[in-house]
């Protein structure tokens, strides 16, 4: 079947084929987060994006050696599995470099914006996404044959910017961030893969900014 992104806590993950990289979805725990594992298709390798809850869940779909974890940000329901995942693979774990206080299992390799995060032979560039949280980091992978693929954590949904607590100050950074970094970078054709939720695309989403700019939130 052709990949959605529609997945449930206790359901199946949502596979979708790329030329060079396979990406695995499934949604876990209370909070219904959603996890991603990336596996490179020339080397194995395989990179976890937020080991969100349920371990054993995480585990049995990594299914093998893990290289690495990243933490898309500090807020506990993205990290509530990520000491059971990362004691149990020995992965290296990364998450961005204004976050990683607010992480309570160490944080190995600080990312900044613009860094690379290496899965096999596939490059995710990292951008620095400020207003969530001080420290949140999106994930791009450039498909070389295809379109880009964004990683947002909590910063960017199907129908707005992720929650600022009614701070109109951190509403106007995170907006302006999404708008300059993302819609501001990358083409339509980029696929989201959110937090939590379903997927949706830049171009599905970008007739609807100034109508977020105007409601703040």
């Amino acid at each position: 079947m052709t990949y959605q992104g529609n997945v449930t806590v206790g359901g199946p993950a949502d596979v979708r084929e790329l030329p060079d990289l396979t990406i695995a979805k499934v949604a876990v725990g209370p909070m219904d987060n959603n996890a991603y594992v990336l596996q490179c298709r020339a080397t194995g390798e395989k990179l976890l994006i937020d080991a969100a809850a349920e371990p054993e869940t995480l585990l049995a779909l990594i299914d093998g050696p893990l290289t690495a974890i990243v933490t898309t940000h500090q807020h506990g329901d993205h990290w509530q599995a990520l000491s059971a995942v990362a004691a149990a693979t020995d992965a290296v774990t990364y998450a961005g470099e204004h976050d990683v206080d607010g992480i309570p299992t160490p944080t190995q390799v600080p990312v900044a914006d613009g860094d690379v995060v290496k899965v096999g032979q596939v490059e995710l560039r990292a951008i620095h996404l400020v207003g969530h949280t001080p420290g949140s980091i999106a994930l791009v992978y450039d498909d070389p044959q295809g379109h880009p693929h964004l990683f947002t954590g909590d910063c960017l949904f199907p129908g707005g910017v992720g929650s600022t607590n009614g701070d109109p100050e951190r509403f106007a950074t995170l907006y302006r961030d999404v708008t300059d970094k993302l819609f501001g970078q990358l083409p339509d054709e980029t696929w989201i893969y959110p937090g939590h939720g379903n997927d949706s695309t830049l171009g599905a989403e970008r007739p609807h900014l100034e109508e977020w700019r105007e409601r703040g939130w």
